[in-house]
């Protein structure tokens, strides 16, 4: 991966923005998946909150036959504790901080952005958020796992030690198994980290009264 910037799609609220949430999408999918969501989660009229939702960068992926699709990485295994391409997750972090910091830069204080993620964009949204160098108002991390199985990553910072978090998983998820979400979630707690796990009956998806759900958590954390 060659590319230095994330072309995105932006949701601006009616006011002026004051706070923003970056939402990452999963394997082979696209910003546009998830940007039909902002009227679903029931946010106050006039709410500030600005929604981005970024594309990953196309590269050919190994568990499906080196076809190029977008992805945060490369997944070479089903294995859990060797499915994420560490290499590429720090491509895709770099790309995440710069975007993060594009808001920064545009007045947008980093305890007023939440870095929210679905399946391979929930494992980027942990492992940027845990290590990210300034406190973060939330991170979501939906349908996902630790790149490292049971071990946090490496260089964490102790900004986003006491920041709220949020981990959803589907009881019948066919693609991220219920355990790897859970064992994230055990090696967050026992870390001492300020995060929150509840199960849904899906599989590797979203409901309608879980982005309800969410979108209580976000204006709590925002407005």
């Amino acid at each position: 991966m060659t590319q230095s910037t994330l072309d995105a799609i932006f949701v601006e609220p009616s006011n002026t923005a004051t706070s923003c949430v970056i939402w990452l999408h999963g394997l082979g999918d696209s910003g546009a998946g998830f940007a039909p969501v902002v009227p679903v989660l029931g946010l106050p009229a006039g709410h500030a909150i600005r929604f981005i939702f970024p594309h990953a960068p196309e590269q050919p992926v190994t568990i499906n036959g080196g076809y190029i699709m977008r992805s945060w990485y490369d997944i070479k295994s089903m294995d859990l504790h060797d499915r994420a391409d560490i290499e590429g997750v720090l491509i895709s972090e770099l790309l995440i901080k710069q975007l993060i910091e594009q808001q920064i830069a545009a007045g947008i204080p980093a305890n007023k952005i939440i870095l929210a993620g679905f399946s391979q964009g929930g494992v980027m949204s942990l492992f940027t958020g845990l290590r990210f160098e300034q406190s973060l108002a939330g991170i979501m991390a939906l349908s996902c796992y630790l790149p490292g199985g049971e071990y946090l990553p490496e260089q964490l910072s102790a900004a986003n030690k006491q920041t709220p978090i949020l981990q959803n998983h589907g009881e019948q998820d066919e693609v991220v198994p219920l355990f790897a979400g859970k064992m994230a979630f055990d090696a967050l707690n026992n870390a001492g980290y300020n995060t929150r796990w509840k199960t849904y009956p899906m599989a590797h998806s979203v409901l309608p009264n879980q982005l309800s759900e969410i979108g209580q958590w976000i204006n709590n954390l925002l407005n």
